[in-house]
């Protein structure tokens, strides 16, 4: 299997004290400079999926025309320069996330495989008849239903932390929850529903302290936060490339090298074995074990592209702007009449979730569809989120650093037609 990888680069400098130049972003942004039904297009739906800028397309594009080849099994030149530049990614990765070593950083198709991965390796060796997994209210169904499978087959309990008023998990719950039958816990870091940025420090160091392991549902997090897992100390945690600006198909999870090594492997085949008989296979070292069969190569090397344009701007300044973004929001939403926020959180992210009196979420969707904004209504495949508030579905605006306070304005000029027409 061919190895060959680049000398880790330095992380780049995320300290620039000069604001965003939102337009100057923008433009690296091909789809954003279109017209939707003859209205300039206001995308406010990147919790469900971000753009992707010229630098990852392109990447994708070269890959295709210029290096395409599989990898770890070619000595030609571009079986090996495509495993170089796929390798690379998982040091890009490593970086990323402040993690300790490469082999801790699984390639996956994205966050539900991630998990479903921790559930099915990590978490059938452990949960037995009459153990318990805590999850949270506010779960994504990519956390809740692989965890309710797992204890359906193991005979297990399924536990959930409550949430406030707010869309808060109440930590005075969750420690009651821990018991000497909890053999797991998995939350999500940012609500995609509610926008909360959970304590998940305090809620690994909480479960550690009874010797209980942490995964971690990162998919909205990544594209907004600094990320450290040597920091928050968590066993796993994973992510999505396709909202974080990369390809669609590929994400990343994070395991503690102790962790993986001791779990089987989630799926057989190619590339994921040393050696193959009829009576015995040896598996691959890590994280090969977990990648069988030939993985989304272009996905994966685009995906170091879109960090790098991450990490280029910079998280800082990225952060910065989103939250005068979502604060300006905030304010805008909340001043109009029959217009009620869902998901109050002191503590959060770029997410906009609202309901307005009398209209069904989907009305609004349709109709701010037609003035060329985009938003996602429905669900957001958090039912219990929505069974918690008494509500079938709200409307959401989910923010991006390429957003601006002109485009909620916008946002704000179409609910008030959405009342005009359906009132």
């Amino acid at each position: 299997m061919t190895t060959a990888k680049p000398a880790e680069s330095p992380r780049p400098s995320l300290t620039s004290e000069a604001p965003l130049d939102v337009q100057r972003v923008r433009r690296d942004f091909p789809i954003l400079q279109q017209q939707v039904r003859g209205r300039p297009l206001v995308y406010l739906d990147n919790a469900a999926t971000s753009q992707k800028p010229h630098q990852v397309i392109d990447t994708l594009t070269r890959y295709y025309t210029k290096e395409n080849s599989n990898i770890h099994r070619g000595v030609h030149y571009l079986s090996e320069l495509a495993t170089t530049k796929y390798e690379a990614t998982r040091s890009t990765v490593k970086r990323f996330i402040n993690a300790g070593e490469e082999r801790e950083i699984v390639f996956v198709r994205g966050t539900t495989e991630g998990l479903n991965l921790v559930a099915q390796s990590f978490g059938r060796q452990r949960v037995g008849e009459g153990d318990e997994v805590i999850i949270s209210t506010m779960e994504h169904h990519s956390n809740i239903v692989p965890w309710q499978m797992l204890c359906e087959e193991r005979g297990a309990r399924l536990r959930v932390i409550p949430i406030n008023d707010d869309g808060e998990l109440l930590l005075d719950e969750y420690e009651k929850l821990l018991s000497p039958r909890t053999k797991l816990v998995s939350v999500v870091h940012v609500s995609n529903s509610l926008g909360t940025i959970n304590p998940i420090k305090r809620i690994i160091e909480t479960a550690h302290a009874q010797g209980v392991p942490v995964a971690i549902d990162g998919a909205q997090a990544a594209p907004h936060l600094r990320l450290d897992v040597q920091d928050l100390d968590c066993d796993f945690y994973t992510f999505s490339g396709h909202k974080l600006f990369g390809p669609t198909g590929i994400g990343v999870l994070y395991g503690k090298a102790e962790h993986l090594e001791a779990m089987p492997p989630y799926q057989g085949g190619g590339d994921m074995i040393k050696s193959v008989t009829f009576e015995k296979t040896t598996y691959n070292d890590l994280p090969y074990k977990f990648e069988a069969g030939t993985p989304h190569i272009a996905g994966v090397i685009g995906l170091g592209a879109a960090i790098d344009y991450v990490e280029g701007i910079g998280l800082d300044r990225i952060g910065a702007h989103e939250s005068e973004l979502l604060r300006y929001g905030i304010e805008r939403l909340s001043a109009i009449d029959g217009l009620k926020l869902i998901g109050t959180a002191g503590h959060k992210a770029s997410i906009l979730s609202f309901v307005l009196d009398g209209v069904h979420p989907h009305d609004v969707g349709s109709i701010l569809d037609g003035e060329g904004i985009a938003i996602r209504t429905g669900h957001h495949c958090t039912q219990p989120v929505m069974e918690r508030f008494g509500i079938a579905a709200t409307a959401r605006a989910s923010l991006a650093f390429y957003n601006t306070k002109e485009e909620i304005d916008a946002l704000v000029e179409g609910i008030h037609h959405v009342s005009e027409v359906m009132g």
